[in-house]
């Protein structure tokens, strides 16, 4: 929509030695005026910063995660020491960067102190909330009065598995729904309470249409040294759920900005914070309420003409 011309790359893998070498090659290819990076894993960038003047002008670092603190929470301090080594390159070596809300900005900033970096926010595309829902729903469809308390995501203990079988145990009334998988779904979920509805992984075309039956809908992390990371700006479906107008409960995240209809609490308060939520209605969205990607255009305008 800014009239640039935009190469997005498949490298038909997921193994990162792989990717990195293609990620080289696509660059002197093309050799493009901008590379725009999004990190994590942010290794597979190594020694992107001297091909600067040879396959490409300028460098763009988009700083998404910590990925270094997401190491240490596997690894300990080894694993952050490891990782950071390679944000700290790659910030150094970037002409701009981009950050995805106040917290990242702030910790990027330390590896290259004085360089400017620009906040964009995860939001969803206004489309997003402008999807027609199939009227022919299927197991996708819940009657009036039985609406069910709704999680996506990835099916682990950094997402909140366990503290989303534990509020579903408490709540044996309400069913709720499970959309996404994982390697180890299997096993977190065999024992699973039977007012949970495994969907599985789903089309995202149908995922605006599955988000409109719920009458909540559920973040449950636990709080690690990720949460000061975590803010509604940066947790994508805390914004899919809210541009759809839902009420959303969540724990193990930041609140930054005072948003209509999201109540943040800590984990040990999730089970009562859903339970009084579910007695309420969700507060009707005005225009200034509303978080879109297309909001950003302005943001990402200024960081390509700062090159």
């Amino acid at each position: 929509s800014l009239g640039y011309e935009v190469i997005v790359p498949s490298f038909g893998t997921r193994n990162w030695l792989s990717i990195a070498a293609k990620a080289k090659k696509i660059a002197r290819e093309e050799k493009p005026d901008v590379v725009h990076i999004f990190n994590v894993p942010d290794i597979i960038y190594h020694g992107f910063g001297k091909l600067r003047g040879l396959a490409y002008k300028k460098l763009i670092f988009d700083y998404r995660s910590p990925w270094g603190i997401e190491l240490a929470q596997t690894f300990g301090p080894p694993g952050r020491i490891f990782a950071e080594r390679f944000e700290r390159e790659l910030a150094r070596s970037a002409d701009v960067i981009t950050a995805v809300n106040e917290p990242l900005a702030e910790k990027v900033l330390q590896y290259s102190p004085g360089k400017a970096v620009h906040i964009v926010p995860n939001y969803p595309l206004r489309s997003f909330s402008e999807k027609v829902v199939d009227t022919h729903l299927g197991e996708f469809k819940a009657e009036p009065g039985t609406e069910p308390v709704v999680f996506i995501g990835r099916v682990c203990t950094q997402e909140g598995i366990v503290k989303l079988l534990e509020v579903a145990r408490s709540l044996p009334e309400r069913e709720f729904w499970i959309v996404g998988g994982g390697p180890f779904a299997s096993f977190y979920l065999w024992r699973m309470p039977e007012n949970i509805k495994n969907l599985g992984w789903q089309p995202h075309d149908k995922v605006a249409a599955i988000l409109r039956q719920a009458r909540l809908c559920l973040i449950p992390r636990e709080e690690n040294a990720l949460t000061p990371y975590s803010t509604e700006k940066s947790v994508w479906k805390l914004n899919e759920y809210l541009a759809l107008g839902k009420m959303v409960v969540a724990s193990g995240v930041t609140a930054r900005e005072k948003r209509k209809n999201l109540k943040i609490v800590k984990p040990q308060e999730l089970v009562d914070a859903v339970r009084e939520s579910l007695l309420h209605r969700p507060e009707k969205l005005l225009p200034e309420d509303c978080r879109f990607w297309e909001g950003n255009e302005g943001a990402i305008r200024e960081v390509y003409q700062s090159l």
